[in-house]
């Protein structure tokens, strides 16, 4: 966990004024350290949980599978086209929707329609994750595990 920490932070040192992350493989782990030791306890304590609690909604089964859909769609996606593209069992993609939206990484919209219909998009705090997905697919074309 400690280093997953120190990662985040690294990742945290990326971020510009404007506080838009930009992810730079070249920060070092010394640069995360410093920023660590920089926050106040209480901060860094917040920090902390944010990751863990992050990190663990993320290792759910196909949450990660499900924010790649969004970090490479070109649009909003209705629950039909990630059913298909991620063959994901109706009730988990319709778990992991609700979490994903309670946890404000996605916006949810209901039409009043017939048949009815309901959309899903990226808010800011999930596009702001997205890189580390194509870092990911970066990787993972050089390495296998």
């Amino acid at each position: 966990m400690r280093e997953t920490i120190l990662v985040f932070e690294a990742v945290q040192l990326c971020m510009d004024d404007d506080s838009v992350t930009r992810l730079d493989a070249s920060r070092s782990p010394e640069e995360a350290r410093r920023l660590r030791q920089s926050l106040e306890p209480d901060e860094r304590e917040r920090v902390e949980r944010t990751v863990a609690e992050l990190l663990d909604l993320l290792g759910r089964t196909h949450t990660m599978a499900v924010l790649s859909e969004f970090a490479f769609a070109s649009g909003p996606l209705r629950f039909s086209d990630l059913e298909t593209a991620l063959e994901v069992p109706a009730n988990t993609l319709s778990t992991r929707l609700r979490e994903l939206t309670d946890a404000g990484l996605l916006g949810r919209t209901a039409y009043d329609e017939v048949p009815p219909r309901v959309e899903y998009e990226p808010t800011e705090k999930a596009r702001a994750i997205f890189p580390v997905f194509g870092h990911l697919h970066r990787w993972a074309v050089s390495y296998e595990l």
